[in-house]
């Protein structure tokens, strides 16, 4: 496309209207004078670069004018050209990203009608080869913001040391988990369960689908006919799986976790509980658990942190661990080939710096080759989109809550996040996954229900 401007057709429209207080940029910002090319004029042919010639959603800009969709399922709002400033230098989403956590780039309508509109009709890489740049540059020289980069929000992660060393590990978690264990709370509920739930029910709340969760996991690793087992929680959070284990089949729990934050909460709960005798919270890295044995282990949500460099010692650390006919319920997000979170990424700079999604073949084959015996595999891919729009419900009911106890740039972090995951979940670009393995006795013994109904 030649021309610097959107011409409408069926559906769209390019508008000027007169501008509101939230819409003048910012203090010294470049505002068009009278009879100027408007600023969807000039930013009109990036646009169109990345969304074709008719645009799916509106976007409206700081001056009042607007181009694309005026019957989509939301409008994109522009504020400010640094919008323009931050894709100049970060030509992706991760520019786009902190134009969003900065308020630089908001969003009206239903935020996941909107990210997938917006996802669906976008190139892959929002790049769009070696055009993007020439025409972000030229929007910024339109716009007057050719200008050094914009310092980064400051809830951007970058992580130090060997990509999964003990220290670093321990650094990401600690980004990621000892924000405000009352903004956990806000966003997941009473359970405060930071994982995958289950909905027997469609109608089931969150709360009841998080129990199901936790007492599917019981009965796989089959803690109803061991009473009194001994059960390894590893990545326990706020230590929801330990307190059920302990509260309704009398297991013996050691929960581990790196976040300090998380153990002193659930460290808390089990004592509000009356389950001290029961129940031991440690603040521990799973590599450096030696000298125990345990009867069954838990890894709920804590594997895609591991990475698959790790993956070997993992399961054979847990699998050292476990007695003859023990169990291993490991149960995390996967994605078809594998996905390694990169920190040119949305999620690798502000939500799981390190983060790893293993392709689930590759789950039950590390299991397998550390000696575990698969026995079940189950999907809960739909479930986690209901889940995730749970969580987003908590957080925009919570909203002022939230962000008065992490910043309102965190807390968009999280809106941003959970409903992107959600609609991944949804459309299968991102699956969950619980593998259950066993390690038989030398007899080949597993202790395993003849079918699923035995559990």
């Amino acid at each position: 496309m030649t021309s610097d401007v959107v011409t409408p057709s069926p559906g769209t429209e390019a508008t000027t209207r007169p501008p509101g207080p939230l819409d003048q940029p910012p203090a010294g910002g470049p505002v068009p004078a009278r009879g100027a090319a408007s600023a969807a004029d000039r930013v009109a042919p990036l646009i169109t670069s990345l969304f074709g010639d008719r645009p799916p959603i509106r976007f409206e800009f700081w001056d009042g004018s607007a181009l694309g969709a005026v019957d989509g399922p939301g409008t994109v709002l522009v504020r400010s050209p640094n919008v323009i400033r931050r894709l100049l230098w970060s030509p992706g989403e991760l520019g786009l990203a902190r134009a969003y956590l900065t308020g630089e780039l908001q969003m009206e309508g239903d935020i996941f009608s909107v990210l997938a509109t917006l996802h669906g009709a976008a190139p892959a890489d929002l790049k769009v080869g070696a055009r993007f740049p020439l025409l972000a540059l030229r929007a910024a020289g339109r716009l007057g913001v050719l200008r050094p980069p914009l310092p980064r929000p400051a809830e951007e992660a970058l992580p130090r040391g060997r990509r999964h060393s003990k220290a670093r590990d321990a650094e990401v978690i600690s980004h990621h988990y000892d924000i405000s264990n009352e903004f956990y709370r806000l966003v997941l509920g009473p359970s405060i369960t930071y994982s995958c739930a289950r909905y027997v029910n469609e109608t089931d709340t969150l709360e009841a689908a998080q129990q199901a969760k936790l007492d599917l996991v019981c009965r796989k690793l089959g803690l109803p006919d061991r009473p009194g087992a001994r059960l390894l929680d590893v990545g326990c959070g706020w230590g929801s799986m330990a307190l059920h284990a302990a509260r309704h089949y009398d297991a013996q729990v050691v929960g581990v976790t790196l976040s300090r934050a998380q153990a002193e909460l659930a460290r808390q709960r089990v004592t509000e509980e009356g389950l001290e005798g029961q129940v031991e919270i440690r603040v521990q890295d799973y590599r450096d658990l030696r000298g125990e044995q345990f009867d069954v282990i838990s890894s709920i949500g804590m594997f895609e942190h591991v990475g698959a460099e790790k993956m070997a010692q993992y399961f054979e650390t847990l699998y050292g661990l476990l007695s003859d006919t023990g169990r291993l319920l490991n149960h995390a997000i996967s994605s078809v080939g594998g996905s390694r979170i990169t920190r040119r990424s949305f999620i690798g700079r502000y939500v799981f710096p390190d983060g790893e999604l293993m392709d689930v073949s590759r789950v039950a084959q590390g299991m397998e080759h550390a000696g575990f015996e698969v026995r079940d595999v189950e999907s809960l891919r739909e479930h986690y989109a209901k889940t995730l729009r749970a969580w987003v419900a908590n957080l925009q009911d919570n909203w002022d809550g939230a962000v008065a106890e992490v910043g309102v740039q965190r807390a968009r972090v999280w809106l941003l996040y959970m409903a992107a995951s959600a609609n991944g979940f949804e459309d299968g670009g991102i699956s969950l996954h619980q593998v259950l393995g066993v390690k038989t006795d030398p007899h080949g013994q597993s202790l395993m229900p003849l079918t699923r109904r035995g559990w």
